[in-house]
């Protein structure tokens, strides 16, 4: 038996080791949460730039794109004024890489221009596209760090992770992140807006003026940001009255003073960019500017913008008038519907997310300490859906991409629930997302999930950027050249892309007799899914036998 003496030795010689082998698994540990970030955001730039390498320019893409040359080179906001210089200047950014032959004395409207410059001035289009979509990509792998913290800031690295996992691997992020549109950063910049103004909470000399900069650049880059701001200015005044420990009316005023400072620095922001392109600040409008009454015309006329800005939401709100044709469930229909996208997103949303995304909302309004932030991330996402679903076009979820990245963060916070089996239920769902998002690789715009048939289903029920929104146009010469090589095509391309340019020799079948159409007849299914009268009959009377990318079928006659 050992003595007294010698147990204090022994306790003496292994007591150093025990706090070493502690500190060695906690070194450990917190390794693991960079490297899951990094992996995280490793596999989403990844499925974004092989994404985009592949696929040809959607509908509105070409229009950004050359306006972003025009900027450039004739420093002119003349072009697409219905958004925002920002957005446009961040794809400038790749525009300016790829360096593409710009033709000065080009006169047409900016839905020609972007045609113009991709395939009639001697550029590459592949390559002018790929670099006019890599800032884009970079912004919003960024944004996904911004999703991590804001998680990690309410319930720790796990958290943080989880949220940055749902926000990685959702199929509508990952497929509007790679394109050089303005839906992402648009969102992205005003999570990151309501992100400082949490932080705000504690800091808010530092924060509240950065978050009026956030506020400011979703501004510069979309216009539906607009009903974010009373939001976001509320948010503003609470964050600096939780910070504020002085007697109640120096409290007021210094609340009433952080919204106005956000408000200051959203409107300079908004300024500047629009100086950025043109520091004369010259607007000659080259399309009709629709004339504004009522309510909406006193807020536009109100907006401490630019002219150039307050017409673009003059444009608009004439859009939101005109009568669009809109396709959910099989049904061809006029006009909206105010359930549409929540219709969409039930369709487009890993079965896993929309579970996490409930129990999120429920565990941030539920439990006390996550309690103060539920207005931070249900309100603004709410708003912005509220509005999203009384606008007039039903054109995809692109126009609530918002929820992704709020709803991811809230998802988090479940793990703030102290039960056992949370871990484990929240880390089933997240790969289960993970799964389903990995499966319709590379055709993330056409996804749905699983309840709905999957990708290849996705056109049956919805359409336009939901599923087809021109960017097959590669993939389908290749198909052609592979597999009915030497046939007569016959084709209904819906998008911007020249088919002739990708080597596609085809006619307009509703331009021939019906009993000439003959051979391989193919038809883009936001086309299918909008087709009446001839193509319709033409539709009909074929039998599908192939498609592409889940947005394109090729049928036989």
């Amino acid at each position: 038996m050992m003595t007294r003496a010698q147990h204090s030795v022994l306790d003496r010689d292994t007591g150093p080791d025990l706090p070493s082998a502690r500190s060695a698994g906690t070194s450990r540990r917190r390794w693991l949460v960079p490297l899951f970030v990094v992996l995280l955001l490793a596999q989403m730039a990844f499925a974004m730039v092989s994404t985009a390498v592949q696929q040809t320019p959607t509908i509105d893409e070409p229009v950004y794109v050359g306006t972003a040359a025009d900027y450039l080179h004739e420093h002119s906001v003349r072009y697409n004024p219905e958004h925002p210089p920002l957005g446009k200047l961040v794809i400038a950014v790749g525009v300016a890489v790829a360096d593409p032959q710009v033709d000065a004395a080009f006169t047409g409207d900016q839905g020609q221009l972007g045609r113009h410059l991709l395939y009639e001035s001697g550029n590459d289009p592949w390559r002018l596209m790929l670099w006019a979509r890599l800032p884009v990509i970079a912004l919003t792998l960024l944004f996904g760090l911004v999703v991590f913290a804001f998680a990690r800031d309410l319930a720790g690295p796990a958290a943080g992770v989880a949220a940055l996992a749902l926000y990685a691997f959702s199929p509508d992020v990952v497929a509007h992140g790679s394109l050089a549109t303005l839906d992402v950063p648009a969102a992205g910049f005003l999570l990151t807006s309501v992100w400082l103004l949490w932080r705000a909470r504690r800091r808010p000399r530092l924060y509240v003026p950065l978050a009026g900069v956030a506020l400011g650049a979703a501004l510069a880059t979309k216009m539906s940001a607009v009903p974010a701001v009373p939001v976001l200015l509320v948010l503003a005044a609470v964050s600096v009255w939780c910070a504020d420990g002085r007697e109640r009316r120096r409290r007021l005023v210094r609340a009433a003073a952080g919204a106005a400072v956000v408000a200051l620095a959203a409107v300079a922001v908004v300024w500047a960019v629009y100086l950025a392109v043109d520091p004369r600040l010259r607007w000659a409008p080259q399309q009709q500017v629709p004339a504004v009454h009522g309510l909406r015309g006193l807020v536009v006329d109100l907006m401490p913008f630019p002219e150039a800005y307050r017409d673009g939401m003059r444009i608009q709100f004439g859009l939101e008038n005109y009568p669009w044709q809109g396709f959910l469930f099989g049904r061809l229909y006029t006009g909206s519907l105010w359930y549409y996208l929540p219709a969409a997103l039930l369709v487009k949303t890993p079965l896993g997310m929309l579970a996490l995304w409930a129990a999120g909302a429920v565990v941030v309004t539920a439990v006390r300490r996550l309690r103060p932030a539920a207005p931070y991330l249900l309100v603004p996402s709410g708003v912005l859906l509220v509005v999203a679903m009384d606008g007039s076009r039903n054109f995809g979820t692109r126009y609530a991409v918002f929820l992704p990245m709020f709803l991811a963060v809230a998802a988090g916070c479940v793990l703030a629930v102290r039960r056992r089996w949370v871990p484990v239920a929240t880390g089933v769902l997240v790969l289960f997302v993970a799964v389903s998002s990995l499966r319709t690789y590379p055709s993330y715009l056409p996804y749905s999930n699983e309840a709905f048939g999957g990708p290849a289903k996705t056109h049956l029920r919805l359409h336009d950027s939901n599923v087809d929104w021109g960017q097959d146009l590669g993939r389908l010469a290749d198909r052609l050249r592979e597999r009915y090589r030497g046939e007569r095509i016959w084709l209904v391309y819906k998008g911007s892309g020249v088919p002739s340019f990708y080597g596609i020799d085809a006619a307009d079948p509703r331009a021939a007799p019906l009993d000439e159409v003959r051979g391989v007849l193919v038809v883009s299914d936001s086309a299918a899914a909008k087709a009446t009268g001839r193509l319709r009959q033409l539709i009909d009377s074929s039998r599908p036998v192939d498609d592409v990318g889940h947005s394109i079928t090729i049928y036989r006659r």
